[in-house]
C-alpha cells in the first residue's frame, strides 16, 4: 500500500502542474490543442529514447496489446484531455480541478459496480475527508462568475477520467508500465496533431519549445508512468483517492506562479485531503503489524 501510495503522490504532484503549465501557455498566445499536440509528442520521443537506451525489451509490445494502448491513447486520452483544456480555456483554474476532483467517488463506485471492489467504512470516511477537503481548497471558486461552456467541459473530464482510470486497470493490465506509458501517450500524439494543427511544427517559439517540454515531462512521462504504477500496485480506486493530494499541489503552484492567495479554510482543506490519504494506509499499517505479530 505505501509503495502504491507514493507513486500515486508523484503522479499528483505532476499532474498538478498541468493546469498551471496550460494557463502560462494560454497567457503566452499558444491554443489548446496546440499545447497538447507538444505534450504528447515531446513526452513520447522522450520516453522512447530513455527506453532505447536503459532497455530495448521495454519497446517491444503484442499487436493485442498495442490496440489497448490505441484505444485508450486515440479516444479515451484525447476525449478527457480536449474536454479539461477547453474547460481551463473559460474558467479558473481551481473550478475546473475542484469539478475534476469529484472523480474518486465516480472511480469508487465504478470499481465497486464492476470490479468487485468493497467498500467499506474507512473508503467511506476516506472519501468524505477528501471531498470535503477539495471544497475547502476551491471554496471560492463557484463565487466567480463561472462560464456554463466551460463547467460542462469540466464535468465532462471528470467522467471521462473515471472512466480512464478503470479501463486502465482492466486494459493495461499485464503490460508493463513504462510500455504502456509509451504507447499511449505515442496514440495521444497522434490524435491531437491529427485533431490539432500540424504546421504548428514549423512556428516553434522559445514560449511553445519551455511550455511543450514542460507538458511533456510532468504531467507526461512523470505523471502517467507513475499512475500505471500506482494502479498496478493497488488498483483504480485507492490510486483515485491517494492522488486527491493534487488540489494541494495545485494551490501551492498557483500562490507561487499566479499570484494566488491562499486563507485559513484552504489550508484546513488541504489538511482534510492528506487526513483522508493517511486514514486507509494508517489501517492497511495496523493490519500488517497484526499479522506480523
Amino acid at each position: 500500500m505505501l509503495q502504491g501510495l507514493l507513486y500515486s503522490l508523484i503522479s499528483a504532484f505532476s499532474f498538478a502542474s498541468m493546469a498551471i503549465l496550460v494557463k502560462l501557455g494560454y497567457n503566452a498566445g499558444l491554443d489548446g490543442n496546440e499545447m497538447m499536440q507538444y505534450r504528447f509528442t515531446y513526452a513520447a520521443v522522450l520516453l522512447a529514447l530513455y527506453l532505447f537506451i536503459k532497455d530495448r525489451s521495454l519497446l517491444r509490445i503484442s499487436l493485442r496489446d498495442l490496440g489497448k494502448c490505441a484505444f485508450i491513447g486515440l479516444v479515451v486520452y484525447w476525449a478527457q484531455t480536449s474536454c479539461f483544456v477547453n474547460a481551463l480555456a473559460t474558467i479558473p483554474a481551481s473550478t475546473a480541478a475542484l469539478v475534476l476532483y469529484v472523480y474518486p467517488v465516480t472511480v469508487t463506485l465504478l470499481s465497486a459496480a464492476f470490479l468487485k471492489m468493497k467498500i467499506d467504512r474507512i473508503t467511506v470516511a476516506a472519501l468524505t475527508l477528501v471531498m470535503g477537503g477539495c471544497c475547502l481548497v476551491f471554496y471560492d471558486a463557484f463565487l466567480k462568475a463561472v462560464d456554463p461552456t466551460g463547467l460542462m467541459f469540466g464535468v465532462g473530464a471528470m467522467l471521462v477520467f473515471s472512466c480512464y482510470l478503470v479501463l486502465v486497470q482492466v486494459l493495461l493490465k499485464g503490460i508493463k508500465p513504462l510500455t504502456a506509458t509509451l504507447y499511449v501517450m505515442s496514440f495521444a500524439a497522434v490524435s491531437f496533431t491529427l485533431s490539432g494543427d500540424i504546421t504548428a511544427w514549423l512556428n516553434q517559439s522559445w514560449n511553445s519549445v519551455s511550455i511543450g517540454l514542460g507538458l511533456g515531462i510532468f504531467p507526461g512521462v512523470l505523471a502517467v508512468t507513475f499512475l500505471y504504477l500506482s494502479i498496478e500496485k493497488i488498483g483504480s480506486a485507492y490510486t483515485s483517492i491517494f492522488s486527491s493530494v493534487e488540489p494541494v499541489a495545485t494551490l501551492a503552484a498557483a500562490v507561487m506562479f499566479l499570484n494566488e492567495n491562499v486563507v485559513l479554510l484552504q489550508m484546513s482543506g488541504a489538511a482534510l485531503i492528506i487526513l483522508g490519504i493517511v486514514i486507509p494506509n494508517m489501517r492497511m499499517l495496523m493490519l500488517k503489524r497484526r499479522f506480523e505479530s
